[in-house]
């Protein structure tokens, strides 16, 4: 390695840590003023509550066990959405590409289902499905099927029509052109995918949640807000930040690995 290579490593290296700390500075700063604010009364702590009662109604809560069952309630219905709309996402996708005909039929309806407010149909749920779990996992399915599945039909259409005519060249299938060039092709772009998704299908929870649900943290912040406390209502959404930047982190560290195996298959191959 040439000192050119090492000196644009440093320099990078040195780029992402000033990044890191300015990131940490403004959290904390805002942490800070935040807490200032409702001591010293700039702000009014009961309405804009404080980190200090954040904490304390953790604490309160954690000794009771009541969050840990309300975060649990709201990622088993977040994962099993998730694993739902991935899986219709890719099977429709896959159906629009198979049959053009099929697609040319239904694509105008998903881009109008994609482009409804999903709030306005959780009533509509409701009263087809009943006030349960059920109406929660389909909303959140609605809210991120429809964009997943004109995302990954675009994607499969925009592979290389030279790779294409060159299997169908060696005899190959339709079928094989999928499973041998279409899927393995569009893994990146599945995951891609799959890192807008969760986050979307946890946004879709918390909207069923708010309506058709006696637990969860959309629960939570719905009963928070009816009996004024609004310690409640932060610390849901401080959980949400949260567990929606681990689930992003998870689904990056899913693509890093992925990336890390292709390109030593790569290199061996």
């Amino acid at each position: 390695m040439s000192e050119r290579q090492k000196a644009f490593l440093r320099q990078a290296a040195r780029k992402k840590k000033i990044i890191w700390i300015l990131r940490s500075f403004i959290f904390i700063a805002f942490i800070f003023m935040w807490e200032i604010s409702a001591r010293i009364g700039w702000i009014d702590a009961f309405i804009f509550s404080s980190p200090s009662r954040i904490l304390l109604c953790f604490l309160e809560m954690a000794e009771s066990h009541t969050i840990f069952y309300h975060i649990g309630i709201t990622l088993g219905e977040t994962f099993l959405s998730f694993f739902l709309v991935i899986v219709i996402g890719i099977l429709l996708a896959i159906l629009l590409w198979w049959n053009e005909t099929v697609a040319k039929v239904l694509e105008p309806y998903l881009v109008v289902l994609n482009s409804l407010p999903k709030t306005a149909l959780a009533p509509v749920f409701i009263v087809w499905l009943g006030n349960n779990m059920k109406t929660i996992i389909v909303a959140a399915v609605s809210v991120a099927v429809f964009s997943t599945t004109i995302t990954l039909y675009n994607t499969f259409m925009e592979m290389d029509p030279g790779k294409i005519k060159m299997i169908r060249t060696l005899g190959g299938t339709k079928k094989d052109i999928l499973w041998k060039l279409i899927i393995p092709g569009n893994i990146p772009a599945i995951i891609s995918a799959m890192k807008v998704d969760i986050g979307l299908t946890l946004v879709g929870v918390i909207i069923g949640e708010f309506v058709a649900s006696k637990a969860g943290l959309g629960y939570l912040i719905i009963y928070g807000s009816q009996v004024f406390k609004l310690d409640y209502v932060l610390l849901s959404i401080v959980i949400l930040c949260l567990i929606s930047t681990g689930l992003y982190l998870l689904i990056s560290f899913i693509e890093k690995y992925y990336t890390n195996y292709f390109s030593k298959q790569e290199k061996n191959s």
